[in-house]
């Protein structure tokens, strides 16, 4: 009972929020039961595109003032949204789909009502990175979410060259109009080899998930114009970690005692090769006792 009366607690409607609330990213009834409950609590819905979130709201019989907040006009809609805040009105903030501020606008008006100092709530829900993440089937305890690559190749290529020696799986979105060129860039300079999951419309009609190498990736996409449509996300391997070198601690010992006595020579070996201290000590005996 005291579990059931927290969550009714929290899920209670309060005054001067602000409740950051994810929606579908596709199929409609991919929405909380609290989601529901924040966006017919609230006196106002602060949407990034008005008449998509009214279609939302029409779907579930909720009726609210809808008030425009995009990435056009972000800054200038925080007064609006700080009055109402002030009025000890509440709020929910949500993008067209998915959980705002991630990727979507919504983290300029987050940091001016919480610096206001008015409360801010997450209600969260679908987020299409860590849906594509789950049926991906790495099996890699790391990633790394990127988002939306550079627009122009050039700048696209140096952002994918800083990721391109990092061992974490890499999570991108990208546009219909560039994914053909955008995996082409990839496939360059994150090397043929490496396996990129290509997710396309997730939760909707066409929902498509295609595992490949990035070498075939470009061909899959343009080998059907329907392959090229809709919104995407790419799970790519992350970079092979080098191979270990069973004799680099070895010879790093070997000059390091040449030069320092033993405890410090193990030190600065654990520290450049990354090795087990104990071990390298052990080494480091057997070798000096060889020298005797």
């Amino acid at each position: 009972m005291e579990h059931a009366a927290t969550h009714e607690a929290t899920n209670r409607k309060r005054e001067a929020t602000l409740y950051v609330v994810a929606t579908p990213i596709g199929n409609l009834r991919d929405i909380s039961l609290r989601a529901l409950d924040v966006l017919t609590g609230v006196d106002a819905i602060a949407a990034e595109d008005t008449r998509i979130t009214r279609r939302l709201l029409d779907h579930y019989g909720i009726a609210k003032r809808l008030i425009a907040v995009h990435e056009h006009n972000e800054r200038r809609s925080v007064k609006q949204v700080l009055a109402l805040l002030g009025a000890g009105r509440s709020l929910a903030l949500v993008c067209d789909a998915g959980t705002p501020a991630i990727s979507d606008p919504g983290a300029v008006l987050v940091s001016a009502v919480r610096e206001a100092g008015y409360t801010v709530t997450p209600v969260p829900g679908a987020n299409a990175a860590i849906a594509a993440l789950a049926a991906a089937g790495f099996d890699t305890p790391h990633f790394l979410f990127f988002g939306f690559p550079p627009a122009k190749s050039s700048a696209r290529r140096r952002a994918l060259a800083a990721l391109a020696a990092l061992p974490y799986t890499l999570v991108f979105y990208e546009a219909p109009h560039r994914i053909a060129e955008c995996l082409q860039d990839m496939n360059t300079v994150l090397g043929a080899v490496r396996r990129v999951v290509i997710v396309r419309e997730l939760t909707k009609v066409f929902e498509s998930i295609h595992v490949c190498a990035l070498a075939q990736a470009e061909h899959w996409i343009e080998a059907d114009t329907n392959r090229s449509r809709g919104e995407f996300v790419l799970i790519v391997e992350g970079a092979e970690a080098p191979a270990e070198d069973p004799d680099q601690g070895r010879r790093t010992l070997e000059v390091l005692l040449a030069e320092l006595p033993l405890k410090q020579a193990v030190d600065l070996a654990a520290k450049l090769t990354g090795g087990r201290k104990n071990e390298l000590y052990q080494l480091a005996l057997a070798l000096k006792k060889r020298e005797s």
